[in-house]
């Protein structure tokens, strides 16, 4: 069984017991979160698909850790103008676990 889930502008596929980066979530580690806005189920013989959520339908993740990814590095330049800049950024993403799914 999976659920296609979007959040926060983004679509994810979720499967029992697996684990996923999302954008960063403000919430401790061990936190249990239930994410309603669900795009399609699918359980092998039966297909659930929303218009634009499926009704009834969530899945349920647990919150496992907080990380920032590599730094990115960004380097602007325009010659013969004297200006250059060097900018850094670091994206926060949260790893969560699938607990359950709903549908």
């Amino acid at each position: 069984m999976y659920a296609l889930f979007e959040y926060k502008g983004k679509q994810y596929k979720a499967e029992k017991d697996a684990t996923i980066q999302v954008d960063k979530i403000d919430a401790e580690a061990g936190a249990k979160i239930t994410i309603d806005s669900v795009l399609l189920v699918s359980d092998g013989d039966n297909v659930k698909v929303g218009t634009p959520y499926v009704n009834g339908a969530k899945v349920e993740v647990e919150v496992v850790e907080s990380f920032a990814d590599k730094k990115v590095l960004v380097f602007k330049y325009k010659p013969k103008k004297d200006y250059h800049r060097f900018i850094g950024h670091r994206q926060e993403y949260t790893t969560v676990s699938v607990k359950n799914i709903i549908g």
